[in-house]
């Protein structure tokens, strides 16, 4: 009995060792209904704390798929097959309920009895002294999902090594049990109740004790029990010591960390503008990348060419108009007036010849064809001198030199055909955006361009500019969010910008990112010191270094386990701004300590 148990260790930890020594590859079956993955800690709410980003075993059971046959029959339609039509029309509309129903299932969980058995095979398989484990590196963490089916109503169960050296020299295994939400705070786990706990496990004789809460700030919310979604998010995460109560609001002393996610394109954004400009441009990019636009409908009733053509006229009527506009602009602005860096983001008023032509161009252009007449219309307008434009001294697009040429009668030829006349607006467009991003930034004394040459630089092809331009247009928006919905110190904005640019110079755009920000409590107190937290955590641990225990419970406002249904006995206790008290799910992890001999 012995040596069969030992064997099927011996077997088990062959498939984690293969798992993680070989690169790009997450995923096997086990025993044909076991799913084993390897992925990152973080991405498991309830392992987050315990694990962070690191690699870690997850074991669950397979979800069976439905496979369709690859060539269906064709069938041939007559006035005598309605019925069998009907037939057909029925079982596809079973099948895709099928896949729905599992498409919505999700991760599925093991029993208690074979989550248990896997983690005796993992613990086996890691102590020398019983399986022979070669000298590789230790195992990643183990968790196993399980169904709730013992009294504890356990929903993981985790295993990870204990090193001294090189060698393992014990594990640490964990459970995991959940409680449905409840609003009765009488019911909930209290303090003493946990360090009892974690007593019953560690005899020690000191112990300390942390608390954690995450507050949201910025983003989805419930109106009148309908939660209105939203792809931004700003949450700040507090951590003290001293924890005195359950549910106790977090002290001015703790430590806080804003966690900020900010989508593109949100209405309620101020930049939602400018968005919208950088889709055109993008738009053009992608046209020039594929071949195949789609244009978006025209924000102008006029057509291009005829809105080109006014411009032009009106630049002939009042050929002084632009500069006395200059002339103004330097009169009525003093260099050391202190710029509001917290009002919303507003159009420049300094907008030269190409950048208004941009402008009209951007809302009115409907086809590569409407870009080559209006650029057609300029282009002789500053041969035959009609028009003597003034133009930015650093600006770089083909039109630009052409209008810097213009000065001199001597103007380059021009053809007006293929993807020319792309080129030439993508130019105008990232010309403009550019000045409009570096007057944000340097206007706030945010950065200085030395920080943004990577993001301006033209010496990359017009693809990358776009790219990174787009990245330049995600750090406003978080800048901009921050700035406008949490009203945060200048101090915060600069060290946020900072990081952003630092971060977007080595990794792809990505509005799934969060970036992280320091900040005093004191500054967000009249957010949250009168709100309900979405997770509030206490934690009771002691040993030190790798071989500290802990013991811990999570109050959330959501489930932090998806792979069992939670029952409830208050189906409408997510009230928002009733004055009803929050309902709370509890998860509660306990650690034991394995030594092998």
């Amino acid at each position: 009995m012995g040596s069969t148990v030992i064997s099927s260790a011996k077997e088990f930890y062959n498939v984690l060792r293969s798992l993680q020594d070989e690169e790009g590859n997450d995923s096997c079956i086990y025993e044909e209904d076991i799913q084993m993955l390897q992925m990152n800690g973080d991405r498991v709410p309830v392992l987050n704390m315990y694990c962070g980003n690191q690699p870690v075993f997850i074991c669950e059971k397979v979800v069976p798929k439905i496979y369709e046959p690859d060539n269906q029959p064709m069938t041939e339609t007559s006035n005598c097959a309605d019925n069998d039509d009907d037939a057909d029309n029925a079982d596809n509309a079973d099948a895709a309920d099928a896949i729905a129903l599992l498409t919505e299932l999700g991760p599925q969980p093991l029993t208690i009895m074979k989550a248990r058995q896997l983690l005796s095979w993992y613990t086996l398989s890691q102590n020398a002294n019983i399986s022979s484990v070669d000298n590789s590196p230790a195992l990643h963490p183990l968790w196993v999902r399980c169904d709730m089916s013992d009294p504890a109503g356990t929903t993981w169960f985790g295993a990870e090594t204990v090193c001294m050296g090189n060698r393992v020299s014990g594990v640490k295994l964990y459970s995991v049990t959940c409680k449905g939400s409840t609003v009765d705070k009488g019911s909930l786990i209290t303090l003493d109740e946990l360090k009892q706990e974690h007593k019953k496990r560690h005899h020690s004789s000191s112990m300390a004790i942390k608390g954690s809460a995450r507050f949201n700030l910025f983003g989805s919310t419930v109106v009148e029990n309908t939660m209105i979604e939203s792809q931004s998010s700003v949450t700040v995460d507090f951590k003290w010591s001293h924890v005195e109560n359950i549910l106790e609001t977090p002290p001015l002393s703790s430590t806080a960390t804003l966690n900020i996610k900010v989508a593109s394109g949100d209405m309620k954004s101020p930049m939602n503008e400018m968005y919208r400009e950088l889709e055109f441009l993008q738009t053009l990019a992608d046209g020039l990348r594929t071949g195949e636009t789609e244009w978006v409908e025209p924000l102008e009733s006029l057509s291009a060419v005829n809105l080109t053509t006014a411009f032009l006229e009106e630049l002939q009527d009042t050929a002084k108009t632009l500069q006395d506009q200059a002339t103004r602009k330097t009169e009525t602005t003093n260099p050391e007036t202190e710029i509001d860096i917290v009002k919303p983001f507003l159009e420049r008023g300094d907008l030269d010849f190409v950048e208004q032509l941009w402008v009209r161009m951007r809302k009115s252009v409907t086809s590569y064809q409407d870009i080559g007449d209006c650029l057609k219309l300029v282009t002789e307008a500053l041969r035959y001198g009609d028009i003597k434009p003034w133009i930015h001294r650093d600006s770089s697009s083909s039109l630009s030199k052409l209008i810097l040429q213009s000065y001199h009668q001597q103007i380059d030829h021009v053809s007006l055909t293929g993807v020319t006349p792309v080129h030439m607006l993508l130019e105008m467009g990232l010309d403009k955006m550019r000045k409009d991003y570096i007057n944000y930034l340097i206007g706030g004394e945010l950065t200085t361009l030395n920080h943004l040459c990577y993001y301006l630089s033209t010496e990359v092809d017009l693809q990358e500019q776009v790219i990174r331009l787009g990245k330049l247009h995600h750090l406003l928006e978080i800048i901009v969010t921050c700035t406008t919905f949490l009203d945060l110190p200048y101090d915060r904005l600069f060290l946020l910008t900072q990081s952003c640019l630092q971060h977007y110079k080595t990794h792809p755009y990505d509005e799934e990112h969060e970036f992280k920000l320091q900040i005093k409590p004191a500054l967000l107190s009249h957010f949250y010191q009168k709100e309900q937290p979405v997770l509030w955590g206490a934690e009771v641990s002691s040993g030190h270094g790798s071989r500290e225990v802990r013991t811990s419970v999570q109050l959330s406002d959501r489930p932090l386990v998806d792979h069992v249904i939670f029952e409830t006995d208050y189906p409408n206790e997510t009230v928002d701004g009733d004055g009803e008290s929050p309902a709370f799910f509890s998860t509660t992890v306990c650690c034991s300590l394995v030594n092998f001999a």
